[in-house]
């Protein structure tokens, strides 16, 4: 089983930038599908982003298109999510998540194995 450590969260002000990055365990993450999803207080985790085993697909939950990005360096065993222009909204714990198969890449309950969570906060 791929183990997943994130790491990168914190207290950001409105408006500036982080970095999450998400360590895998083994080399088989190489050929999964990784994504990203948060969950703030009181709600179900949510779809972020998503990204291909080469990287060449990717897509973005509603609220973060066009802030956020998503990438990943294969031979590190690492995916990040490059979140710029933050709002208040954003404030979640941020979890990474790996699967083999891009179907049905937004939906948390296909996705086989998960990390530990990093908290963002974000303060006006």
């Amino acid at each position: 089983q791929v183990q997943l450590v994130e790491s990168g969260g914190g207290l950001v002000q409105a408006g500036g930038s982080l970095r999450l990055s998400c360590a895998a365990s083994e080399g088989t993450f190489s050929s999964h599908v990784m994504g990203w999803f948060r969950q703030a207080p009181g709600k179900e985790r949510a779809f972020v982003a998503g990204i291909s085993w080469r990287g060449d697909n990717t897509d973005y939950g509603q609220s973060v298109k066009g802030r956020f990005t998503i990438s990943r360096d294969n031979a590190k065993n690492t995916v990040y999510l490059q979140m710029n222009s933050l709002k208040l909204e954003d404030t979640a714990v941020y979890y990474c998540a790996g699967k083999r198969y891009w179907e049905s890449y937004w939906l948390p309950e296909k996705y086989e194995y998960w990390g530990q969570g990093t908290q963002v906060t974000v303060s006006s």
